[in-house]
Parts: structure tokens; sequence; C-alpha cells
């Protein structure tokens, strides 16, 4: 039997569905380089009530991770709209709960990225980039945000940064992406599906 193919975990939260839209473009350009494959997973709600639960399988939309799908993975896409320039606490719920990964440094070398959406163009999107960014240096992740030479930094005037793949989604949430956006998000799981092949190449040769 084949071993399976590494995978780049796409690992987000969305409340209006914006961030679910960027996950689909970065699982797009993951999938377009051969040898590795996306793997789609997201974060139940943070409830007010403590004795508030959620079902173990959401209704619809991708099931919720566990920390076998982060330890195993080969790359991480971590993605989240703002709140007050920060990721959404669902998200920062999951990662604060990771930290046995962290003591046995399973995700030292693996590449991370992140990307956000907002409602407004100065609504914090690299804000909160940095702040997804924090805890994947903790654990001794490789930061991969997106190079100038995707062109397309240069002309968007919506979403897009050099720390992650970015999109505005309006007042209303009902935005979508535009042609900018969804290349950027695209080019960066394309970039992330290269390095993650690369450095699990390299940890094999060691």
């Amino acid at each position: 039997m084949a071993d399976p193919l590494p995978y780049v975990l796409v690992l987000y939260y969305s409340r209006h569905g914006a961030t679910r839209q960027m996950a689909e473009q970065i699982i797009a350009g993951v999938e377009s380089q051969p040898g590795i494959q996306a793997r789609l997973r997201t974060v139940p709600p943070v409830s007010p009530t403590s004795e508030a639960t959620e079902p173990e399988i959401p209704a619809e939309g991708a099931v919720y991770a566990t920390l076998d799908d982060l330890r195993h993975c080969s790359g991480l896409a971590l993605g989240s709209p703002t709140r007050f320039g920060n990721m959404a606490a669902p998200l920062k719920y999951f990662l604060d709960g990771t930290s046995e990964l962290w003591m046995n440094g399973d995700l030292i070398d693996r590449p991370a990225s992140a990307f956000t959406s907002t409602a407004s163009l100065h609504g914090g999107q690299e804000s909160t980039l940095l702040s997804m960014l924090m805890p994947l240096l903790h654990h001794g992740m490789v930061y991969a945000g997106l190079p100038y030479s995707e062109t397309e930094l240069f002309t968007t005037t919506s979403g897009g940064t050099p720390y992650g793949a970015s999109h505005v989604a309006g007042g209303r949430n009902d935005r979508p992406l535009d042609d900018h956006e969804r290349q950027l998000a695209f080019a960066q799981g394309k970039r992330l599906a290269r390095l993650a092949l690369a450095l699990d190449s390299m940890r094999a040769k060691h």
C-alpha cells in the first residue's frame, strides 16, 4: 500500500463565510502542486455560557480540527477574520490548547502562513495576520508570507499583504473575493505547498 500524500492543513474560523472562501483558494493553490494535498479543518465557536457544547461533527462545512491534524501536517495555513485587530477567539482557543505539540517540538521546521478577512480596508488585516504569526513562531514553524514577485501586491486596491493573503468583505460581509484577492490566496497556497515538500525532503535526509 502506497504511503498517503503529505498534506497542508488549512485551518480556519469563519463566521459569515468570507474566510472560508479564502481557504478554498488556498486549497486550490496547494493542490496545484503534484505530490501534496490539502486538508480543510475548522474550529467550533466559543460560547460565553460555560455549559454550552458543540456537536463533535458540525452540521455543515469542514469538520473540526484535532491535534493530530496539526501534528502530522507538512505545512499549515491559518485563517481568521479580524476581531479588533486580532485573530478570532475560537481560533486562539484552539491554538492555546496545542502546548502538547509545543513541548514535543512536533511542528518545528514546518512552513506556515496566515490569511484573514475584514469588513473594511483598514480593519486590522496586518495586525490580525501578525497575531496569528506569533504562536506559529513559538512552535518553531517557518513563516512564509507573500513575496512581491506576486505582482498583484502592487496593484490591489482591496486585500493583499506581504504578511499573507487578505480580503475586504464589506460592511455586510457580502463582497466576494476579487481577482487580485483570489490570485494572491492561490499563490500563497502554492508557495506553502512547495515549501512543505522541500522541507519534508530535507527532514527525510536527516
